[in-house]
């Protein structure tokens, strides 16, 4: 195949399966979620988790739900990565997509995790896509508006490179910011016990709800064509910090239910 026919061929497979790179919270991103909920983990759940994940931290997996995306096997879980719905609605008044989406994949999860009858093998797989969903949950656009693939088709201009909204949220942030995960994770905001106790109440509907709210105020943040850079980092890296802390503190939640 020549280079001509390569290009066409790649031009193609974007037109119909979007930018798979700029779907998510960067690696970064999602590694500080899940170092933030291994702090938070019970001694019995953090057991559990060590077995099925055969000593593997759930930072190192947090990423595995985006490493499988280029496997044709694994094409079916691309939907569960988002889930939009009307903004002047709640999820559950409308029809879920029947392809699925973000609420429908992390329940399938739990449903899995949950099930005595399920294998450790088939736990493990979800398990580590379960780390990755609730990541997913708390970055705003991925409760965002699909007409624009949650802000992936509004252009805009990071310091002098080409970007977009949602790559501005993904990854264009956290990276500026020049964190190590680790360092991400181990500088999150003190909090008090009411505080974390706010953060864990609810469930997987209310989350959704709560970051489709914050998907607002993002589309609200910049205009097609934009130059963001210093003060826009000022304004909205708190938030991002914020998320991947709460993404975190639930995750964990989730894990000391089901391995109680």
């Amino acid at each position: 195949m020549n280079l001509h026919y390569k290009l066409l061929l790649a031009a193609l497979l974007l037109s119909i399966y979007g930018f798979s790179a700029n779907d998510d919270w960067g690696k970064t991103g999602h590694r500080a979620t899940g170092q933030i909920a291994d702090t938070y983990l019970t001694k019995k759940a953090k057991r559990a988790v060590n077995r099925l994940l055969k000593g593997h931290s759930l930072a190192f997996v947090s990423t595995y739900a985006d490493d499988i995306k280029s496997d044709d096997r694994y094409r079916e879980y691309s939907p569960w990565h988002y889930v939009n719905f009307s903004f002047d609605k709640k999820y559950e008044e409308e029809t879920p997509s029947e392809y699925g989406d973000l609420v429908q994949g992390i329940h399938k999860c739990l449903k899995v995790l949950k099930d005595k009858e399920a294998s450790n093998e088939e736990k493990e797989f979800y398990l580590k896509m379960l780390v990755h969903f609730i990541g997913d949950l708390h970055q705003p656009l991925h409760v965002g508006r699909g007409e624009d693939k949650g802000g992936n088709d509004i252009q805009v201009r990071w310091f002098k490179e080409g970007s977009n909204l949602h790559r501005v949220w993904d990854s264009d942030m956290i990276d500026y910011y020049g964190m190590s995960y680790t360092e991400l994770s181990s500088n999150a905001a003190p909090l008090s016990k009411t505080q974390i106790e706010t953060i864990k109440n609810g469930n997987v509907l209310d989350w959704v709800h709560e970051s489709q709210a914050l998907a607002k105020k993002v589309y609200a943040s910049a205009n097609a064509g934009e130059k963001l850079g210093y003060k826009y980092m000022y304004n909205y890296f708190p938030m991002v910090r914020t998320q991947l802390q709460k993404g975190g503190i639930r995750l964990a939640t989730i894990l000391n239910e089901i391995f109680r």
